[in-house]
C-alpha cells in the first residue's frame, strides 16, 4: 500500500475510536473527530419506574444516615468499649518518643 508523497493518513484510535488525520511528513495530527457514544438505551415508558426506584434508594440512604446520626452516641460508646477491651488485652509496650522517630 504505497502512499503518494504528501497524502494524509486516516487512522482510527484503538483506545477511544476517534478518527485522526495525520500528516506523514511531519507526523502531526491535522484533524481529530471524536467518536460519538450512543446514549443510554432507556425506554421512556419505564421512566416513572426508574424515578421511583431512585427515590426509594434516596429515602433508604437518608433513613440509614438519620439512624446513624440519632444513635451516634451509642455507637461511639460501643466503639470505645471495644477499644478499651483491646487495650486491656494487648501488652503494654514501651511508648514511642518523638526523639525515636527521627
Amino acid at each position: 500500500m504505497g502512499l503518494k508523497d504528501g497524502e494524509n493518513l486516516n487512522v482510527t484510535c484503538p483506545c477511544c475510536q476517534a478518527k485522526l488525520v495525520i500528516d506523514p511528513i511531519f507526523g502531526t495530527v491535522l484533524s481529530h473527530t471524536a467518536h460519538v457514544k450512543p446514549g443510554p438505551d432507556v425506554d421512556l415508558t419505564k421512566a416513572s419506574d426508574i424515578l421511583e426506584e431512585q427515590k426509594k434508594q434516596r429515602e433508604d440512604k437518608f433513613a440509614d444516615s438519620f439512624f446513624q446520626e440519632t444513635h451516634k452516641e451509642d455507637i461511639l460508646a460501643k466503639k470505645f468499649e471495644e477499644a478499651m477491651k483491646k487495650a486491656k488485652d494487648a501488652p503494654a509496650g514501651k511508648p514511642i518518643r518523638d526523639f525515636d522517630l527521627d
